[in-house]
């Protein structure tokens, strides 16, 4: 029933946290345990009472706060003007912008709508296929839940209690690996199927621009200098970087005005609140599955199918690939790591921190799959391309971070050499 329950409503678009709690119970009043209604709403709210998860919005803050002050726009401006050299130049522009974002913002779906706007109209502009446009901007967002700092990782941290620092660090060396391989593509796929200006189109003062730039930069190594010298927590840091964020873009770019506060806040709080409800539900959700054995079940049926730890993360790695493409990746992640992970540290010994950069790597390809891949929605939408067309575009991108997640997973020091 609980199946049924939780399958009807994912097909009739229900949001995700309803769907978690309607599921929640479907399975109480079917296996008539009333027992657990009593603990529910203490779970529910007892989920949200972590110190860490206050990281989030000051995170979603520090990106809203980044439109409005103008260092996204500058952030671009900076990589035009570094790259305005080379054949192809508004391609790796893109990528580079989406990487510097992805150093500050943390949320992906945020990242491909702003690149969406502002660089798939420069893409088509230059000669650029508009599905490929569309495709290398939402590509380009899985940077942004790998590079710290990162959401999903501050999600994971809290549910697994392991060093959320030690998950930030963790993710370099992935984000940058994944950075090159589409570096890679975007000289193979571009230099093929396009037929585009050399070079840049307007002259741009690259000295305004680089140092716009690294005033903006002083925002990701604040986060992930503060953590890695342990000066501050990770909520500190999303502080400290908010702090400077205000400072940069309302008194020196002097972009973000006193009355556009409010817009700002009322945008951090509704998102916020989207999110913690959905961290929320999820959370309930899993109690009920730990509170009836299921982990206990899996792992049996993990040991049972292999004793290699090296097998048990391939596994791993490909049922979260199909859990992503039908449930959110944060709903995902709070369901199954009470489930997977006992099993990955108990059986297989498996290093916590390197099971959670490939678990948030692999549901974070949920973003760009059907049916509910958000961040390929808000791309086609955004930048008004057909789901088909941009689909096919994006394959070649899933498939290096593929490509890079089974990396990881080959050599788990790539994310462990910081610590």
């Amino acid at each position: 029933m609980t199946l049924a329950v939780f399958i009807l409503l994912m097909l009739l678009g229900m949001p995700i946290a309803f769907v978690l709690l309607a599921s929640t119970f479907a399975f109480v009043f079917s296996t008539g345990n009333y027992r657990i209604l009593e603990g529910l709403p203490q779970v529910l709210f007892g989920s949200l009472e972590v110190f860490d998860l206050l990281a989030i919005p000051l995170f979603i803050l520090l990106g809203e706060i980044m439109n409005e002050g103008g260092i996204t726009r500058r952030i671009i401006q900076a990589a035009r003007a570094w790259f305005a050299w080379i054949p192809h130049s508004i391609a790796y522009v893109s990528l580079t912008s989406n990487l510097m974002l992805a150093s500050i913002m943390g949320s992906a779906t945020a990242q491909i709508a702003i690149m969406s706007r502002v660089m798939t109209p420069e893409l088509e502009r230059d000669g650029y296929d508009k599905g490929f446009a569309a495709a290398l901007t939402a590509g380009a967002g899985l940077l942004g839940p790998i590079i710290p700092p990162s959401m999903i990782f501050i999600i994971y941290g809290v549910i697994a209690q392991v060093s959320i620092g030690a998950m930030f660090m963790g993710g370099i060396i992935p984000g940058l690996v994944l950075f090159v391989l589409i570096s890679g593509l975007i000289a193979l796929i571009a230099r093929r199927a396009h037929k585009v200006p050399q070079g840049e189109r307007e002259p741009i003062d690259r000295w305004l621009a680089t140092r716009n730039a690294i005033l903006t930069l002083s925002i990701p190594l604040v986060i992930v200098g503060g953590i890695a010298f342990g000066i501050v927590t990770p909520t500190e840091s999303a502080a400290a970087a908010t702090l400077l964020a205000l400072i940069i873009g309302g008194l020196l770019f002097r972009d973000l005005k006193a009355s556009s506060l409010p817009g700002v806040l009322a945008r951090t709080a509704r998102n916020t609140a989207i999110v913690l409800f959905l961290i929320a539900a999820a959370k309930a959700f899993g109690w009920v599955l730990v509170y009836n054995q299921i982990p206990q079940q899996v792992a049996g049926l993990m040991q049972g199918a292999t004793e290699s730890p090296l097998i048990f993360m391939l596994l791993v790695f490909l049922m979260l690939l199909l859990v992503g493409m039908v449930l959110d990746g944060i709903a995902a992640l709070i369901i199954l790591v009470p489930i997977l992970l006992p099993v990955a540290q108990g059986s297989y010994g498996i290093d916590p921190i390197h099971f959670g950069i490939v678990t948030c790597m692999t549901l974070t390809l949920g973003l760009l799959t059907p049916p509910v891949g958000a961040g390929l929605y808000v791309a086609s939408a955004i930048s008004n391309v057909s789901l088909q067309r941009i689909t096919l575009w994006i394959m070649p991108f899933i498939l290096a971070a593929c490509v890079v997640i089974v990396a990881t997973i080959l050599n788990p020091w790539a994310v462990t050499v910081f610590r």
